[in-house]
């Protein structure tokens, strides 16, 4: 909501008021007369005010039960703007790892070469995981699934926060066994904001009016070398990951939201 008319509103209320207590301070006014005026005009600064801070405090946040897929086009594009690091060697893996479990939070996601004849069937190429302004990109066809990578898959004191992790982590099993540790998945808490979308794409739009481009995602990413736009699409679906879930948690927290359900 554009809040420019009623600051607007509210700075001409101040201004004109205090036109009003500079004029009379200028008129030969008797005490109980400068009083009364002052009161007089005050009272209604102060309702001003007071019903400027009302209107704020009542705003909240409109999220939709199912967003309209027609709407995202629209919107303008969100893209992960910190620091994207590729590792493509067994060595590199325990510092990124090292880096990640210093964090407290982390996003997640894979990705695999799209199959697109019958039968065919490919392991996960790339295993990306973000803080809030660093993400690192696994690339596990080229380093493997290394005793630091599995540490972190496992680890139970950094909550890793994904969507649809039940398959990324059928997936991910395929490549090397482990037991996975402090996951969290979005489809798993955001129905209690009465969301029924469990599409990161949608959620996304739902709860910040942004676009998560997803053209990048039936690209080949077993290449040799990743071009900077899968790179970044890769990026930005992992941290959007701990984006979303710290708004859930706040809105949950709040209650600063109000549904709007689709007949």
């Amino acid at each position: 909501m554009d809040l420019t008319p009623l600051q607007g509103c509210t700075n001409n209320a101040v201004g004109r008021y205090t036109h009003d207590f500079q004029m009379d301070l200028k008129m030969d006014l008797k005490p109980s007369q400068f009083l009364f005026s002052l009161f007089s005009r005050y009272k209604y600064l102060f309702l001003h005010l007071k019903l400027h801070d009302i209107i704020i405090s009542k705003m909240k946040k409109i999220i939709y039960d199912k967003f309209d897929k027609n709407a995202i086009t629209a919107l303008p594009k969100i893209t992960f703007p910190g620091r994207i690091i590729t590792i493509i060697s067994p060595e590199e893996t325990e510092r990124a790892v090292d880096y990640l479990l210093e964090s407290d939070i982390l996003g997640v996601d894979t990705e695999t070469r799209p199959a697109f004849k019958k039968g065919e069937q490919h392991k996960v190429a790339l295993l990306q995981v973000s803080t809030r302004d660093t993400c690192f990109l696994f690339r596990l066809n080229h380093t493997g699934m290394t005793p630091a990578i599995l540490r972190l898959l496992e680890n139970e004191k950094v909550p890793m926060i994904g969507l649809s992790l039940h398959d990324d982590i059928l997936s991910l099993h395929k490549s090397a066994d482990f037991k996975p540790g402090l996951f969290i998945d979005l489809q798993n808490v955001v129905g209690e904001l009465g969301i029924q979308d469990l599409s990161l794409q949608k959620l996304y739009a739902n709860l910040f009016s942004r676009k998560i481009s997803k053209r990048q995602r039936l690209t080949n990413w077993d290449a040799p070398v990743l071009t900077d736009k899968q790179k970044a699409y890769a990026a930005t679906d992992a941290w959007t990951c701990i984006n979303l879930y710290e708004e859930i948690g706040r809105l949950k927290a709040t209650g600063d939201y109000e549904i709007i359900h689709h007949a």
